[in-house]
């Protein structure tokens, strides 16, 4: 029986342009969907970003010469698909910042060097902490408020398990095809169940496509291009050469990246507290990385 050879160890540099790409982009996309929504409605905003996204990235991975995928590997990366890009990205503000811990607990295969490495679980908890105070000074976190926040709250907290269980399923199951027509594949599944979704709550009761800006479309087009076609990419394959908790730290730096670009872009004023957050996150961040930076 012929032997499988050890895969190849990705490049250093191109694992931290993955991980810049995660970071960066999608810490981008926070101040994108706030103006991609202004005119067109949510669920239609997601299904034209993911299904615009997959299908120009399956017809460049067909020009390529790849093949389609078996029907069974099709269904999987569809189901990973919707789990992670529609539920998960439906889980707004503050509690997708919980996406690290899921990871910890859900990952099964990654128990024994996880919670034995008192670095990745301090971390997350710094981490945590600093995720908190940024989101409290922001006003995000409200325990007083009425019945319909705390149930949006958990509401939030479910979607956000829900990408992870999408991404370690994407991890774990045996699939074929290349990363990149399996993120296609992943988004356009993702798309046709937001367009769907999008129908049953009635968005196209009274919408009409002339509402929509111009600003919207750019930013729909900056989604498009750089929080899926690159930011996604780099996500899936990071999935592949590194530990899901390691790569779930980009949910503790986008939050950084989006007050420093509304700071910057939308002049939004950066308080002290908010300063202090940041540098206890990004602590956070390099006490998971810790053991990595060793070897």
């Amino acid at each position: 029986m012929e032997k499988k050879l050890p895969l190849k160890e990705p490049s250093k540099m191109l694992i931290i342009a993955a991980f810049a790409a995660v970071y960066v982009f999608w810490g981008s996309t926070y101040i994108a969907i706030a103006l991609a929504i202004k005119s067109t409605p949510p669920f239609l905003m997601a299904a034209i970003r993911f299904f615009g996204a997959g299908i120009i990235l399956f017809i460049w991975c067909i020009a390529r010469g790849e093949k389609v995928p078996d029907k069974m590997s099709v269904s999987k990366n569809s189901l990973a698909g919707i789990l992670m890009l529609f539920f998960g990205t439906t889980s707004l503000i503050w509690v997708e910042q919980y996406l690290p811990f899921w990871f910890v607990i859900l990952d099964k295969k990654h128990w024994k060097d996880n919670f034995s490495d008192k670095f990745i679980l301090i971390g997350l908890m710094i981490g945590l902490v600093g995720i908190v105070m940024l989101s409290a000074n922001k006003g995000s976190i409200d325990w007083h408020g009425g019945k319909m926040q705390i149930i949006s709250f958990f509401v939030l907290l479910f979607g956000s398990a829900l990408w992870s269980i999408g991404s370690l399923y994407s991890k774990y199951s045996v699939t074929n095809g290349s990363t990149s027509i399996k993120a296609s594949i992943q988004m356009m599944a993702a798309g046709l169940f937001a367009l769907l979704v999008s129908s049953v709550v009635g968005e196209f009761n009274n919408f009409s496509w002339s509402q929509i800006t111009m600003s919207s479309i750019n930013a729909m087009l900056y989604l498009i291009t750089f929080g899926s076609l690159v930011g996604f990419i780099a996500y899936i394959w990071l999935l592949d050469v590194r530990p899901p908790a390691i790569v779930g730290t980009y949910a503790y730096v986008n939050p950084a990246v989006a007050m420093f670009l509304g700071w910057w872009i939308l002049n939004e004023k950066i308080t002290t507290i908010q300063i202090i957050s940041l540098f206890i996150i990004l602590s956070g961040v390099l006490l998971v990385n810790l053991s990595k930076y060793k070897k």
